[in-house]
């Protein structure tokens, strides 16, 4: 009977055992399963953008010089001083600036420049005024001091622009063919029908000017280019020494004829041109011949009162008055 007990005691232990060994694996093994595998995220370093921002900024911008038009504030021209050697070769560098100023001043073959000859006002068949306009100027001296003024640091410049307006009084214009205070005239041959045309269209063309105080004259300004569409007639013509036939010739006799009757007055010629050759119509050294686009004659009135210029075509010769008002003449009399 104990023998019997025993067994079956032993016999229950064994079945708690196994089923107990066998629990706990279980538990161990879901235990295993429900662990979750963290993974760390791999770390991305940003790109440390502040330290870009700073480098940028650290960088150093080209020095530069505009120049701007003073009326319209656009820009014209940006210039780089380093570029153009201002730190390695400075001789270099202001020959190139001044022909910055002197291509925006008189312009180039594909651009014209600011600078304008003054057109001056004129009296017109019906008494009425005829308006020219201002004389402009870039004046290219004073531009380039500027420019190499801030080269080293660099600015924005406003062109040196200066407008010259005719300067007299509209109520003076009816008197201003009372006196005449210079004169000079000169003869051609009346058969020369072609050289004579281009002579009286020139001078016609001259007639009636007003010339105010401090004004400015150009021949070829006021007379314009000769060409066939104009009238204008082929003639004979002194260059480089030897007689061709050009359309115009002939009109620096007109030329001459107005430098001897100005050099009479209160005038500064600005420009004149001698002839290659001696001419006949005036003496020698008194001529001022002309070529549109290259020579003209130019003077500035400085006498300090307005005048008139007069013309006069006659068979075979023109004369060329200077006129005032009385009460101008004073300003013109010979001490």
């Amino acid at each position: 009977m104990k023998i019997w007990v025993f067994r079956i005691i032993v016999a229950i232990v064994s079945i708690c055992f196994l089923v107990g060994c066998k629990g706990e694996n279980l538990t161990s093994s879901d235990s295993e399963q429900s662990i979750p595998v963290h993974t760390l995220p791999s770390v991305v370093e940003k790109p440390n953008l502040t330290e870009d921002v700073e480098e940028n900024n650290n960088e150093t911008q080209p020095i530069t010089v505009t120049l701007k038009d003073p009326k319209t504030l656009e820009i014209v021209e940006i210039i780089n001083p380093q570029q153009l050697g201002y730190d390695t070769n400075f001789e270099m560098y202001l020959t190139r600036i001044k022909n910055i100023a002197k291509d925006l001043a008189r312009g180039t073959d594909n651009s014209s420049g600011y600078d304008q000859q003054m057109i001056l006002d004129k009296i017109g068949e019906d008494g009425r005024i005829i308006k020219g306009s201002p004389r402009i100027i870039l004046k290219e001296s004073e531009l380039v001091d500027q420019i190499l003024a801030a080269s080293d640091k660099g600015s924005s410049i406003f062109l040196p622009i200066y407008i010259t307006e005719s300067i007299y009084n509209v109520e003076d214009v009816p008197s201003l063919d009372d006196v005449i205070i210079a004169s000079f005239t000169t003869y051609f041959n009346p058969t020369d029908t072609g050289r004579n045309k281009n002579i009286e269209l020139s001078t016609n063309a001259l007639h009636n000017i007003i010339v105010g105080n401090g004004d400015y004259f150009s021949f070829n300004t006021m007379v314009g280019e000769r060409t066939e569409e104009r009238g204008y007639q082929p003639a004979p013509e002194i260059i480089n020494k030897k007689l061709v036939m050009g359309i115009g010739g002939g009109i620096c006799q007109t030329s001459s004829t107005l430098f001897n009757a100005v050099d009479q007055v209160g005038v500064r010629i600005t420009e004149r041109h001698h002839h290659s050759l001696s001419v006949g119509y005036v003496a020698t050294g008194r001529d001022a011949t002309v070529s549109y686009g290259t020579l003209d004659f130019k003077f500035q009135n400085i006498s300090g009162a307005p005048f008139l210029i007069n013309t006069k075509y006659e068979n075979n010769q023109i004369t060329i008055e200077i006129r005032t008002a009385q009460q101008y003449k004073r300003f013109f009399d010979k001490d």
